[in-house]
């Protein structure tokens, strides 16, 4: 039971601080990069990348006969847009602004983001800690992005499989949910193979509950990445807000977890005494690298394998020959199943590093032959 309820807490604190961390994330393209890539006036394969990969106000399914004037159709579905400014608190839907029309002075924008039509400024984390801009002239975004829904959705979907899976537990210990049988195999796998091994055997319990979070919070969203409208092409663990939060989360547990032996060997290290300016300052600095290292990696082999997939399908349009579809399509199918693998590999080796930061935090020098 306490397990179950620390697994449900680390979603619950997924879904709040992502949320917080997608209402600062800007995405800023340059046009340079446009007309470099983009090779025919009617189809820019930077916008439909970056459409993918990128974060929006606007769920955009499809749109229907496209450049017809008033014929075009735009299946979307509405998410809600949450506003401060000087005039108080807005709140309305997507579909009162989507498409160039303007209310109580917002629209969105070619790629769906939210923007003033008052020359008012969206309020940036970085802009207002350092005092840059005049709080009278922003405005707050706290809107249910595409993103933040496809982490609401995501979030839903673990509490339903794993509080389902935990009841058909108490029942029996041989349950007959399918995919409880599934996945028991990999919580094993994970707390045999990486838990243990890292962090030993009688301090593993207290980080397991996070470490399975982890694993099948990356998992799943890898996996939903791929599917076209989960929603409207979210990509979750391609936004380094996410990885960002995934981990911050892996360093304040190592900051409160790691024992005096951590600490001493940081700014009592053991080398020479005339090393210590230089070796103590490394030291600082490989706690905050660490992190960075598995916030970077997460995000970039996410993002590189959406753009590949893209990039690939986006040569038929930008040569408009179908003939070019015989080598794309195929090569494309190739590298989404490719995707499958690095779906579970990259939130394998983000646990996997995990536990070991974790463990090298943990240790003590003086254990039994159990926990080596």
């Amino acid at each position: 039971m306490n397990k179950r309820i620390s697994s449900l807490f680390f979603v619950l604190l997924f879904i709040l601080i992502g949320g917080l961390g997608f209402a600062q994330e800007h995405h800023e393209e340059t046009e340079s990069d446009a007309q470099a890539i983009e090779k025919k006036e009617g189809f820019s394969a930077v916008k439909m990348i970056m459409d993918h990969i990128s974060d929006s106000n606007e769920w955009h399914i499809a749109t229907l006969n496209e450049g017809e004037g008033e014929n075009e159709k735009h299946i979307s579905v509405p998410l809600p847009i949450i506003i401060k400014d000087n005039n108080g608190w807005h709140f309305f839907l997507s579909t009162a602004i989507e498409h160039g029309h303007e209310h109580e002075g917002y629209t969105l924008d070619k790629e769906g983001r939210l923007i003033s039509t008052k020359n008012v400024e969206q309020a940036s984390l970085f802009s207002l800690v350092s005092g840059k801009q005049d709080s009278q002239n922003v405005f707050y975004d706290f809107s249910v992005s595409k993103n933040v829904l496809a982490l609401f959705l995501s979030c839903i979907f673990m509490l339903l499989v794993f509080v389902g899976m935990a009841n058909g537990y108490k029942k029996s210990p041989m349950p007959r949910n399918v995919l409880a049988r599934l996945l028991e195999p990999i919580v094993v796998f994970i707390r045999d193979e990486v838990a243990i091994p890292n962090i030993g055997t009688k301090k593993y319990k207290r980080y397991l509950p996070y470490l399975l979070t982890a694993f099948f919070f990356i998992w799943f969203n890898n996996l939903f990445g791929l599917i076209p409208f989960f929603p409207g092409g979210a990509n979750l663990t391609g936004n380094i807000a996410v990885t960002g939060v995934l981990a911050i989360f892996t360093l304040i547990i190592i900051l409160f977890s790691a024992n005096r032996d951590y600490w001493k060997h940081i700014f009592l290290p053991p080398v020479p005494l005339w090393l210590y300016p230089i070796i103590v300052p490394i030291e600082i600095i490989g706690i905050f690298t660490k992190p960075f290292a598995l916030m970077m990696r997460l995000f970039a082999n996410v993002t590189a394998g959406h753009i590949m997939i893209l990039a690939i399908i986006g040569l038929i349009f930008i040569f408009e020959t179908a003939a070019l579809g015989f080598a794309s399509v195929p090569l494309a199918l190739f590298v989404s199943v490719l995707e499958l693998l690095v779906a579970v590999l990259q939130a394998y080796i983000f646990t996997m590093l995990s536990a070991l930061f974790i463990g090298l935090a943990v240790q003590e020098h003086h254990h039994d032959e159990a926990e080596l």
